[in-house]
């Protein structure tokens, strides 16, 4: 909402004005201390030892009354200078803020991905930069996670709709229909469409997390995430084997069981009856935490290994059989690594099955955005 603007000056015309109202009121103090200094001469007539040079002021009275009127042409002057070199003086200290305003009016415009990136000394005008562009982050992060919230729900929700309206045509058009079954397949495709919403608003809640701090160990997380998928590794026949060295880092404990879990419930779920998921956690030479989950299964080409963290996109096609699953698990391994500085690699093992690798932060190093 535009408020109305108040007419007056701007904050050059202000700062000129004060820059020379300050130089003549510096020069009317040293006038005045001049005017009370001469005060003090004698009041009697000034001459001098030589009569053939005469001065035109020769009283005290007469030396004031110049020293007034030279001192009114002198402010004068001085209100000139201050008027003329505050203007240049203003423009030049208000240039920075130029770049600013020139920034907020494009940012204005829509444009979120423009930055100032302010290359100057580490003063008061490059923390408002900063402190700029950082909020500008802010912003281009929450509507870009709106924006794909709103894209991946209208593009997934779309199915199980349709499925409804078309399940519910057919009751429709055949009344005679077993609607015990009819109710059963709503109920599932209902089911479906409430867990793939549940995945997105998981999705969309990290994708407004832009900072995360705070001690964790990627073992713990890894030992809380596998404790949580062993009972479906039994169930589905995939071995389990775990090598959990400490691996000390920072970040959101929360979000990175989280990320530990989508990773074991893809290594156990994209496997072949029998077959081995490992999890293993470590130090890096240069102090960072790593994360690596592998498994067997489907053979992956690199390309392919690549794609499976956009959202929606699974190892095995866009369905599955058993209806387990959205496609999101990796997109939200990914967009966890991402908050936290880290990095995510995906190879595809010789033989079939993948292995990722998360790299995040050691306590003491800085995140790499």
């Amino acid at each position: 909402m535009n408020r109305p603007a108040r007419r007056g000056l701007g904050a050059r015309q202000r700062l000129t004005l004060a820059l020379a109202g300050f130089l003549v009121l510096a020069g009317m103090t040293v006038m005045t201390g001049v005017y009370a200094v001469l005060r003090f001469l004698p009041a009697y007539p000034l001459t001098t030892s030589d009569p053939s040079r005469q001065f035109g002021v020769t009283s005290r009275g007469q030396i004031l009354t110049a020293l007034v009127q030279v001192s009114g042409v002198v402010l004068l002057v001085l209100a000139v200078i201050g008027l003329v070199g505050g203007w240049f003086l203003a423009g030049w200290i208000l240039r920075p803020l130029r770049r600013v305003d020139a920034a907020v009016r494009v940012a204005a415009t829509g444009r979120l991905d423009h930055r100032i990136r302010w290359e100057g000394p580490d003063d008061e005008f490059r923390r408002l930069a900063d402190a700029f562009d950082h909020m500008l982050d802010r912003l281009q992060d929450a509507f870009s996670a709106q924006e794909r919230f709103a894209a991946n729900a209208s593009h997934e929700l779309r199915t199980p709709l349709a499925i409804t309206a078309t399940m519910l045509d057919v009751a429709r058009r055949d009344p005679d229909h077993d609607h015990a079954v009819l109710l059963e397949r709503l109920d599932l495709v209902n089911e479906r469409a409430v867990g793939l919403t549940d995945a997105l608003l998981r999705l969309a809640a990290v994708d407004a997390v832009t900072a995360a701090s705070g001690p964790v160990d990627l073992a713990d997380a890894a030992w809380r995430a596998m404790a949580d998928i062993a009972a479906e590794a039994e169930r589905r026949g995939v071995a389990l084997e775990r090598n959990l060295c400490p691996a000390a880092a920072r970040g959101d404990d929360e979000l990175l069981v989280r990320m530990a879990d989508n990773l074991l419930r893809n290594a156990v779920r994209h496997n072949t009856e029998g077959g081995t998921a490992w999890c293993s956690t470590g130090r890096t030479g240069d102090g960072s935490a790593v994360l690596r989950v592998a498994n067997t299964g489907t053979v992956h080409t690199e390309a392919g290994a690549a794609r499976l963290t956009e959202p929606f996109l699974r190892g095995e096609g866009r369905t599955r059989r058993d209806g387990e699953g959205h496609g999101l698990g990796l997109a939200l391994v990914s967009r966890v690594v991402a908050v936290h500085g880290g990095t995510l690699e995906l190879r595809p093992r010789a033989g079939g099955g993948l292995e990722v690798t998360v790299t995040l932060p050691g306590p003491g190093e800085p995140e790499r955005r």
